[in-house]
């Protein structure tokens, strides 16, 4: 299992490739050869970059559904919707489907956002606005998500 650390801005040429931070592919060095995944996010207008070994884990969970229910199907299809292989270069460039960066809409500014397991990449303008909104309502999040329910006396 693999945990990326750090927030990178990077540039996209005009053929949708971004060169990876050294930081951050030093950190993807274990699962560099494998490959990754790369597809629109569920949530927020951005997209995500598996390593494949995470990417399997999660379709191991998506073979447990039961493909006669029609909700699974339609979950299915939207979650994998304009999923592509992409590799990361020799040079340490990786080339994003030009569908893919219209659907984030990134032009040139890009940040790279590691998220756990997977490394989120946003237009940049998209990524502050997201962070800005978001702010206010963090401290509430953060004990909802991340507080401890046993120590409350009901």
């Amino acid at each position: 299992m693999i945990s990326f650390i750090g927030t990178y801005d990077c540039k996209a040429d005009t053929k949708g490739r971004i060169m990876i931070p050294v930081a951050l592919k030093n950190q993807m060095v274990p699962v560099l050869n494998e490959g990754f995944v790369i597809k629109r996010s569920v949530f927020q207008p951005c997209l995500e970059l598996y390593p494949m070994a995470e990417w399997n884990q999660l379709m191991q969970q998506m073979h447990k559904k039961n493909r006669f229910r029609k909700k699974n199907n339609d979950f299915i299809r939207r979650f994998t919707a304009g999923v592509k292989l992409v590799e990361i270069d020799a040079t340490g460039r990786l080339l994003i489907p030009k569908n893919l960066m219209a659907v984030a809409g990134i032009e040139k500014e890009v940040v790279l956002s590691s998220a756990i397991n997977i490394v989120e990449i946003w237009d940049k303008d998209s990524y502050e606005h997201v962070l800005e909104e978001t702010a206010a309502d963090f401290a509430d999040l953060a004990e909802e998500v991340m507080g401890d329910d046993g120590d409350e006396v009901s």
